[in-house]
């Protein structure tokens, strides 16, 4: 595609020169692009307009700048799914043809404080099971799980043989998960995750924090999940209404 053929905006033809580049594989993900001048001037535009496209695959997380080093690709989401779309991590891995695994940190039997009785809604809860786990696919670290289950509801021993909570759940208690609330938050830096992740200090993560529902409107799982957002892509479809 030529350029200066296109009546669109440069800046948005530089961007799709850019993206066609990564998809032939003329810029390969995790390595350095061209120099602002040698790619400007391949392209045959100003560094401000190439800047300009630059800033705005950085937002769309296609490219990352490292200060003082330079422009690097990022490497493609491996796992993909609608946000709308209640998917165990298990389920998501599989889907993509690699296999799930599961690496437990620490299983904790605690007494119910107030905010755990009122998060699940519990005036009567005695005892939550709180577990961190780092999920593997193909034995890499893709995801922090910290999970917190009312200690009823769960059994580590079906946990360990399974790796899914949510089939866990509806073996040792007979409560089917049917949907959740969400809460997304990007996540800058955190020292122990990202070094749990083995994740490069300037890569974003995803923390998804979601309590999970039976049909009944019962409360049963609450988790907040660290997804690296170099594996895991999120879409939603939004209708007019």
């Amino acid at each position: 595609m030529s350029i200066r053929g296109d009546a669109r905006h440069l800046y948005l033809q530089v961007i799709d020169q850019i993206k066609q580049g990564i998809d032939d594989g003329v810029y390969q993900e995790d390595e350095k692009l061209p120099s602002e001048y040698e790619l400007s001037k391949k392209l045959g535009v100003s560094r401000a307009t190439l800047r300009e496209a630059l800033r705005m695959l950085e937002e769309d997380n296609i490219v990352t700048k490292r200060h003082g080093v330079g422009t690097f690709v990022n490497a493609k989401a491996v796992f993909q799914a609608g946000i709308e779309e209640l998917r165990s991590v298990t389920s998501m891995i599989e889907q993509s043809g690699k296999k799930p695994g599961a690496h437990y940190i620490s299983t904790d039997v605690l007494e119910a404080g107030e905010k755990d009785k009122a998060l699940f809604n519990q005036p009567a809860l005695e005892h939550v099971t709180a577990i961190e786990r780092i999920r593997t696919a193909d034995n890499e670290p893709v995801v922090f799980c910290i999970d917190k289950i009312p200690t009823s509801y769960i059994s580590i021993e079906k946990l360990l043989e399974k790796d899914s909570i949510f089939t866990t759940i509806e073996m040792t208690a007979g409560k089917k998960i049917s949907y959740a609330v969400t809460n997304i938050e990007p996540v800058i830096y955190h020292e122990r995750i990202y070094n749990i992740l083995q994740c490069a200090p300037d890569q974003p993560l995803l923390l998804l924090k979601q309590m999970h529902y039976t049909s009944e409107d019962e409360a049963v799982l609450y988790s907040a999940n660290y997804f690296r957002a170099d594996k895991f892509s999120f879409h939603v479809v939004r209708k007019r209404i």
